[in-house]
């Protein structure tokens, strides 16, 4: 598989000495889901700024399909389509010629751009606001508008920088499912986000970065396999019955209503049920105590994800 995106010794520093980046060496495979996690000022914005030709880099190189940005920065802006954090549109034109004349910025003829762009309308939910000035949709529909406008020249890398901060539930899902839709038909994706279960949920590749260096890469399963043990929560039918015991397995009984299970990561749950069953306990549901790559940002950079977004908000 060739890489969409090969960073190699990448580094910047801003006015005053601020090292955004320290070497970063990253690669990305075609057609991947890949999850870039940090928290704010880790260098994650820096980096997607060097790759979409925003910032200046200090030094290192980076290639987008083969073509470096330095020598064939043209070509390699047409294989990219970004949604930044922050909106960005003309605020007063209208939802459709924002995304034909952004097809237009790419050399997309109109004859292409039209029907392109009113397919994104489409399938993004913009139908009814595709003649209304941008400044007047609602959160959540600009957020679906800066989507489509990333992806009306056809990109082969999608780039989204925390594209669910401040969405509710309804809409992060549904956008979860329309990026698995594009992954699906070939489009490769580079997700930075704080809900480290986006990633968990969505991508087979993750890269943390801390302090502008890569603290850990590789699949996520894989990364998750570090963590020495996995806690569980039960909620059973209230009882004071005393716990059974399962080899590998510490059970804990904090409430009346639930039984925490800690499972090494390499073990499994099985006979568990069967145990508790014996014993007169009966589950109602099970989930996992905490995020396990919160957990693994915790063991990797001293910091919960929250922590370090408020420490460096």
């Amino acid at each position: 598989m060739s890489d969409a995106l090969s960073i190699t010794a990448l580094s910047k520093t801003y006015a005053g000495g601020v090292q955004a980046l320290d070497g970063v060496d990253l690669r990305v495979g075609e057609g991947e889901m890949f999850a870039l996690l940090g928290p704010n000022g880790a260098g994650k914005s820096t980096l997607i700024g060097i790759v979409t030709s925003l910032v200046r880099k200090s030094s290192g190189r980076v290639l987008v399909f083969d073509a470096d940005i330095d020598h064939d920065h043209a070509l390699a802006k047409t294989h990219i389509g970004v949604v930044p954090q922050e909106f960005n549109c003309n605020p007063f034109e209208r939802v459709r010629n924002i995304l034909i004349n952004q097809a237009g910025y790419y050399g997309v003829p109109r004859r292409e751009a039209v029907p392109e762009a009113e397919r994104l309308i489409d399938r993004l939910g913009l139908g009814d606001k595709c003649q209304v000035p941008a400044r007047q949709l609602s959160g959540g529909m600009k957020r679906r508008l800066m989507i489509a406008r990333a992806l009306v020249h056809r990109p082969r890398l999608l780039i989204l920088d925390e594209p669910t901060a401040g969405v509710d539930i309804e809409l992060r899902r549904g956008m979860w499912d329309f990026l698995r839709e594009l992954h699906a038909a070939g489009t490769t994706i580079i997700l930075t986000t704080h809900y480290l279960e986006e990633a968990e949920q969505l991508c087979r590749q993750v890269a943390i970065i801390d302090h502008g260096r890569i603290v850990a890469e590789g699949a996520t399963r894989d990364l998750l396999a570090r963590m020495p043990a996995v806690t569980y929560v039960l909620e059973i039918e209230p009882t004071t019955v005393a716990l059974p015991t399962l080899d590998g397995c510490l059970m804990r009984h904090p409430e009346p209503d639930t039984v925490e299970v800690e499972v090494p990561s390499d073990g499994t749950l099985n006979g568990l049920f069967e145990v508790l069953g014996s014993a007169g306990i009966q589950v109602r549901a099970l989930r996992t105590k905490t995020n396990r790559l919160e957990e693994l940002f915790v063991s990797l950079t001293g910091r919960s994800a929250r922590e370090a977004v408020d420490a460096d908000a």
